[in-house]
């Protein structure tokens, strides 16, 4: 397959590094606004660079990722849309929920398939559990506690374009509480907290926050994050059921020590960012976007999807600011 990508930043090189190594790229067309940058990596990796978006999509692509910055996401979208390209978007699709809305429903009035890159969907762990509740392995589930915990802040400049804690980091939270119970969210109360650096709150952001959700099984969904776990970096997911509990993260990278006397676990060493934790869940997300563009499945998680994950922070911002209860029926959908 020729496929392209837009967006050499830090996210955009990891998966051009990423789809260089998989079989299935025969060749990979890059573009980025720096064009030097994007000369450096397609340097580095033997791929070829365009000089726009526009050039970009007349290259013959079969798919195309998109790795911009956000602001950059919705236009392109539109553009791959309308040129009937196959396209692997990473989160969120658009920086605002009525774009969102928007764009959910331009993709779904189109047989183009877009692919959103949520990869918590494809790691071994979440997919293991996904399954456990969807047997009746665990019972009914109580409990969902979920947890993404950086170990170090993102750089000062990424922070007033990220959208904020619950947009940018619990998203991947929200969708995998979706995709792991089956279930919808009812119903949002969200704080939040600074203790680090004074740019998150000259941005309006938190550098920790929490959130408890209700689902419409009736199950209590708890959230955390944080920008400064020192320990190291920390995804996880607990399944508290009735007959059994069950956690994604749970092995010797675990970021935490144990205050028991003659504990040694976990053993480490720990993961210190989220491209190290989900190397091989980054591989297998775009092997299945290879499927979804030669047409063999549809996609695994589509703009909807994207959305109902957005609407969920949306509810978190809503309920920060009023200090309250906020009923999903309050956020606007598709």
């Amino acid at each position: 397959m020729r496929i392209g990508l837009t967006g050499v930043g830090r996210i955009g090189a990891f998966h051009a590094a990423t789809l260089d190594s998989l079989d299935a790229v025969d060749e990979l067309v890059l573009y980025d606004f720096d064009a030097a940058r994007a000369g450096k990596v397609a340097a580095e990796l033997g791929a070829r660079a365009v000089g726009s978006e526009e050039e970009l999509l007349a290259a013959g692509i079969d798919g195309l990722v998109i790795a911009t910055p956000t602001p950059g996401h919705a236009p392109m979208l539109r553009k791959a849309i309308g040129a009937g390209v196959a396209t692997f978007c990473e989160k969120p699709v658009a920086a605002t929920l009525d774009e969102t809305i928007e764009l959910t429903r331009l993709a779904e009035s189109t047989d183009t398939p877009v692919h959103v890159g949520f990869q918590r969907r494809f790691d071994h762990g979440y997919q293991r559990v996904q399954r456990a509740v969807a047997d009746g392995e665990l019972g009914f589930i109580h409990t969902i506690r979920s947890h993404t915990l950086d170990q170090n802040p993102p750089h000062a400049s990424y922070i007033p374009t990220s959208g904020g804690i619950f947009r940018d980091c619990n998203i991947h939270d929200f969708d995998v509480v979706r995709f792991v119970s089956g279930h919808e969210v009812t119903s949002v109360y969200a704080t939040g907290g600074n203790q680090g650096a004074d740019f998150f709150k000259e941005a309006g952001d938190y550098d920790t926050g929490g959130a408890m959700l209700t689902l419409d099984s009736g199950t209590v969904v708890q959230i955390s994050s944080t920008r400064y776990n020192g320990q190291g970096h920390d995804v996880r997911t607990e399944v508290f059921g009735s007959l059994g509990s069950m956690c994604v993260g749970l092995d010797d990278t675990l970021a935490m020590v144990s205050a028991e006397e003659g504990v040694d676990w976990p053993r480490g060493p720990v993961h210190t960012s989220f491209m190290e934790r989900f190397l091989p869940a980054y591989r297998v997300e775009l092997n299945a976007f290879f499927e979804v563009v030669a047409g063999e499945r549809p996609s695994p998680c589509t703009v909807r999807d994207a959305l109902e994950a957005f609407r969920i922070a949306e509810a978190c911002e809503l309920s920060k600011a009023g200090r309250r209860v906020v009923s999903m029926d309050e956020v606007a959908t598709a």
